[in-house]
């Protein structure tokens, strides 16, 4: 192989890789002042849909409707019924944590559906209330999307997205036509951690805010 030919692959593979990147499109870390708390609402009902062998039954248990920052986002594969159903997780932010997001250098993950936080230093989030502070302004959110608009929507959100979303929490139960069950149970409270804590979001509509 003579060095044109090796100039010309070498030349490929970077096109290949930024445009891969490109692609992706992660997005870019900011802040946003006056984010107001989520509000939901004691809701009723129940929505029914077939996902594969699936009969999936959601429980609403409150409306909800939240202007939040995106933090962080992660994908995960379609390839079992909970990927199915909320193939992208979002770490969002609200109040001071939004706020105060550009200042404060938080670590923000999602792994194996869960996020996570960390800080150099406990005196770093003194200005958004310490460890409380944040748990109450951020959450990890499996978003479902209710239609197929809201899938595509939701495919595009990015780190440093403003958005508002309204929908409802719900539980999940799901009978496999193997007998195989699923559940999934949303978290109505901001001020818990740990397992649990996520809210299950049935999302019917998602704007951009700035």
């Amino acid at each position: 192989m003579d060095k044109k030919t090796i100039l010309i692959i070498l030349v490929v593979l970077v096109l290949a890789v930024g445009g891969f990147f490109a692609k992706k499109n992660t997005g870019t870390r900011r802040a946003v002042a006056g984010i107001p708390d989520p509000v939901q609402k004691e809701a009723s009902g129940t929505e029914t849909m077939e996902v594969g062998k699936y009969k999936v039954n959601f429980t609403k248990l409150y409306s909800y409707d939240i202007k939040a920052l995106v933090v962080h986002t992660k994908d995960y594969p379609e390839t079992d019924l909970a990927g199915k159903l909320a193939p992208k997780d979002l770490a969002l932010a609200w109040g001071k944590v939004a706020e105060y997001n550009d200042r404060i250098d938080f670590n923000w993950r999602q792994s194996g559906r869960w996020y996570y936080w960390s800080t150099s230093t406990y005196a770093e989030i003194a200005p958004v209330g310490s460890v409380a502070g944040v748990t109450h302004c951020s959450a990890n959110n499996h978003i479902i999307p209710a239609t197929v608009a809201v899938r595509d929507k939701v495919k595009k959100i990015k780190t440093g997205d403003y958005i508002h979303m309204t929908g409802y929490l719900v539980n999940i139960n799901a009978t496999g036509s193997d007998g195989s069950t699923f559940y999934w149970n949303s978290s109505t409270s901001r001020d818990d951690s740990g397992d649990g804590s996520c809210e299950v979001f049935y999302v019917t509509d998602i704007q951009w805010m700035d």
